[in-house]
């Protein structure tokens, strides 16, 4: 069952490739402190998560930060030589961290996972975008559109935390 607002992030080993090189913590040392917005993607260096979904999250780090994000991550099922290659060649390292999910471990256990082993790429990630507060899931956006980036989109998002700020006024 896919995560849903209100649902505690769960605790799972992942690598994270960040500035500072890549390192063995679990997914809850990642996601769970401050106001984290994790977007998930197929695959690294794949048409519409290079071309379409990474490039409005790095493009918009600043709106991201004056909104009260904290930190900005993206999850792949890849291992983390293919991440930090994605993260240099897109200039994104050092804005955006990444979680390399090479098994799919937080895929599953976050109900995010689609099987793609038809077209020979195994399990995935799914399309989408989380809004997390102190490890607690407030938002998730789905993409059920294959190669559509809408709801998981970074302007998306920036609406939707928009949106929360002026709940959290009124």
């Amino acid at each position: 069952m896919t995560i849903q607002p209100g649902q505690r992030v769960p605790s799972v080993p992942i690598k994270l490739v960040s500035v500072d090189g890549v390192s063995d913590v679990s997914s809850a040392d990642v996601l769970g402190s401050g106001t984290v917005v994790f977007f998930t993607v197929p695959g690294a260096f794949t048409p519409t998560c290079h071309l379409n979904h990474l490039p409005g999250f790095v493009e918009n780090v600043e709106r991201f930060a004056m909104a009260g994000v904290d930190r900005i991550v993206c999850g792949t099922v890849n291992d983390q030589h293919v991440v930090k290659a994605w993260a240099e060649a897109t200039g994104a390292l050092g804005k955006i961290d990444f979680i390399a999910d090479g098994l799919a471990k937080l895929a599953r256990e976050m109900g995010l996972e689609r099987d793609l082993s038809g077209g020979g790429l195994g399990i995935r990630f799914i399309r989408s975008a989380l809004i997390i507060e102190d490890g607690v899931v407030t938002l998730v956006n789905l993409e059920t559109v294959p190669g559509e980036v809408s709801g998981s989109g970074a302007g998306a998002i920036l609406e939707a935390l928009s949106a929360e700020r002026h709940q959290a006024i009124g």
